[in-house]
């Protein structure tokens, strides 16, 4: 009997996950731009791109899809957040950029909730630049922290 519940406990998880799963796709399926602020990817993961006067935030609620096999949000997804906020705010600030480098400091595990990255300049300049995301849950608390070093790239005139 045990076995049988167990069973269709482990079913009806893995139905939870591809209904989530579909309903993530739909989202980012329902509109074929690329753009900043809402892309492919950004709209899959459910990505809210804000600003403030010297800051990019990406705010989203962790899905079970999002979530590495110990249940907890995937640090691919945390690192792909805290990138596109710093990547929009270069660009609102600067004009497109590439990410030389990027280095993520996981701090404690999230396993479901709203979370925001918040990205802020360290350094800004014309060509070269250094900023950091703080990734942080619905009570405040530091999940992850990021920094990286963005090459401006000349804009297309064209």
């Amino acid at each position: 009997m045990d076995e049988t519940n167990s069973k269709t406990a482990a079913e009806l998880k893995d139905q939870q996950m591809k209904v989530a799963g579909e309903k993530m796709l739909a989202r980012a399926l329902a509109r074929p731009q690329q753009e900043f602020g809402s892309f492919f990817l950004s709209r899959l993961m459910g990505f809210e791109v804000s600003y403030g006067e010297d800051t990019c935030s990406v705010c989203f609620t962790v899905e079970a899809p999002m979530s590495n096999p110990q249940g907890s949000l995937h640090g691919g997804v945390i690192a792909t957040a805290m990138d596109i906020s710093m990547g929009h705010l270069l660009r609102r600030h600067h004009g497109p950029g590439a990410t030389l480098e990027m280095k993520v400091q996981y701090l404690a595990a999230v396993r479901s909730g709203k979370v925001t990255a918040t990205a802020r300049f360290m350094r800004s300049s014309r060509s070269i630049n250094f900023l950091q995301s703080v990734l942080t849950g619905a009570d405040g608390a530091k999940i992850a922290a990021a920094t990286s070093t963005w090459k401006v790239l000349k804009r297309d005139n064209g």
